[in-house]
């Protein structure tokens, strides 16, 4: 991406250059420059005719199935753009859109994952992987939640959920965050990471940089893909472990997905606190997904050691989702007691939704409630038991 402001005076000398050689009224004179100037902006400084819908607020991700379709999303819907593109376009603008991350694609590496300078992420697959045309999929972030209360204002919880919420980190709780593709779980991990106090050590690990948190100690770290060589790479595991030697107050994993789970399970059981996002339907599914996936690790890691190990190590599960009218909210808040009885690990409902719609403090008490105490907060009062 080159420097805009240097474009736009570029542009602008361009384009006076053109007056002063052009006669008043002349049929070549230029009769809508706003239109020219964002034109050459796009394809100089910006992606292209892609740039539109990244500077467009509404839109939520873009992508590609063939140079003749591109379809955007906006509140979870998705809309065929009249944007047409070429194959070499296509090709162009994913080439332009890596140069920038430093990563690579091509027929050894068919697929990728980067971060563009706005913060969106990209993804794409090449042939013979694809039928017959590059997919390209860029993902936006149009919520930037910073703090629990930013989402109370986008009506993704009620206060006292967030509060509630908010409270948990600051003592030190361990949470887990889970749904589906496009619930929000990224953003939601975000906002949780703004009630961290301001004293700690955080270490973020991810697949590609996508968080911003909110705090002043902070180091971010994020895989690499292996060189033409096939040496070099790091895995999000490799990270975790790395993680601990560089003495964290906290650990935050963008998405558990594979092996990265039991080493992220022995980090808080190291008494680390920690957060993550996880793909899940419900809570319920998230712990039993996360009682499964620690044993891609190795064969001799059983579900002996991991149901137990996850029952003391996760504190809460916040459940979203991406409801009919494309709005994200969350669906429930589950605690953790600790208690396994017959290789089932036993929760409790925190908040779960009523009747109507409304996420409702559910009656369950989370555990740690000393760790609440020592940072200040009275749980009764955080679920509504007093006034």
């Amino acid at each position: 991406m080159r420097d805009t402001q240097a474009v736009r005076a570029l542009v602008d000398e361009a384009l006076a250059e053109w007056d002063e050689q052009t006669l008043v009224g002349a049929a070549s004179a230029l009769e809508d420059r706003t239109a020219v100037v964002r034109a050459v902006m796009d394809n100089v400084a910006g992606f292209g005719p892609l740039q539109q819908y990244l500077d467009d607020p509404s839109v939520e991700e873009i992508w590609i199935n063939e140079p003749s379709q591109v379809f955007v999303a906006r509140r979870g819907e998705p809309e065929l753009t009249p944007t047409i593109l070429t194959t070499a376009q296509v090709r162009d603008l994913v080439e332009q859109m890596l140069k920038i991350s430093g990563r690579r694609l091509d027929l050894s590496s068919p697929f990728v994952d980067a971060s563009l300078p706005g913060g969106e992420r990209l993804h794409a697959v090449i042939p013979d992987v694809t039928r017959e045309h590059w997919s390209v999929n860029i993902r936006k972030y149009v919520a930037r939640a910073r703090h629990m209360q930013d989402l109370v204002t986008l009506g993704s919880l009620p206060g006292q959920a967030a509060d509630f919420l908010a409270a948990a980190v600051t003592a030190g709780l361990n949470i887990m965050v889970a749904g589906a593709t496009q619930a929000g779980k990224t953003t939601f991990l975000n906002a949780l990471a703004g009630s961290i106090p301001p004293r700690e050590r955080v270490i973020t690990c991810e697949e590609v940089f996508e968080l911003n948190i909110p705090v002043r100690d902070v180091v971010g770290l994020q895989c690499r893909q292996a060189s033409l060589e096939g040496t070099g790479e790091i895995a999000l595991r490799r990270l975790v472990k790395e993680a601990l030697r560089m003495r964290p107050s906290r650990i935050i994993i963008g998405e558990v997905r594979e092996a990265e789970s039991l080493d992220m399970l022995v980090a808080l059981n190291a008494g680390v606190p920690g957060m993550c996002t996880i793909h899940a339907n419900s809570a319920r599914d998230a712990i039993t997904k996360m009682c499964t996936l620690p044993l891609l690790a190795g064969e001799n890691v059983s579900d002996r050691f991991v149901v137990p190990t996850v029952a003391s190590a996760i504190d809460l599960v916040v459940h979203l989702e991406l409801d009919s009218h494309g709005a994200r909210r969350v669906r429930e808040i589950v605690a953790v007691p600790g208690r396994v009885e017959n290789g089932i690990i036993e929760t409790a409902d925190i908040f779960t939704l009523d009747r109507a719609g409304v996420l409702v403090a559910a009656g369950g008490f989370p555990p740690h409630e000393e760790r609440f105490a020592r940072a200040g907060f009275a749980l009764p009062q955080l679920l509504g038991w007093q006034s």
